[in-house]
């Protein structure tokens, strides 16, 4: 989802596909992909793909207005949210996490 690292990169948060590989800053965004599925058709042939994915959003701060303005960029960017979740506070890191699952429908190319 080349797409989703750029949207979340023009946020001014510095973002990782996987695990964020240097020191970390206060608040910086890890995308996980979780699942690539074709939809079901009567010919048993896809025609689309969807893909889904994690948004992890970790903040050593106050995460909320940075989490509401990630949500408001993935649905203006046509993603559709599927789960949003406060995982809780890492005592050893001090980072708040909160996750955000998507998911994106791209038509097959022949």
């Amino acid at each position: 989802m080349r797409e989703l690292h750029a949207l979340l990169s023009g946020l001014g948060v510095p973002v990782e596909t996987g695990i964020f590989s240097s020191a970390p800053p206060e608040e910086y965004l890890v995308v996980t992909p979780l699942a690539d599925t074709f939809p079901l058709h009567a010919d048993d042939r896809p025609q689309s793909e969807t893909q889904e994915a994690r948004v992890s959003l970790f903040s050593k701060g106050n995460y909320l207005s940075r989490k509401n303005q990630i949500v408001r960029a993935l649905i203006a960017a046509d993603f559709t949210i599927t789960a949003r979740l406060y995982v809780g506070y890492e005592e050893d890191t001090h980072y708040h996490l909160y996750c955000i699952d998507i998911a994106r429908t791209f038509e097959l190319e022949d």
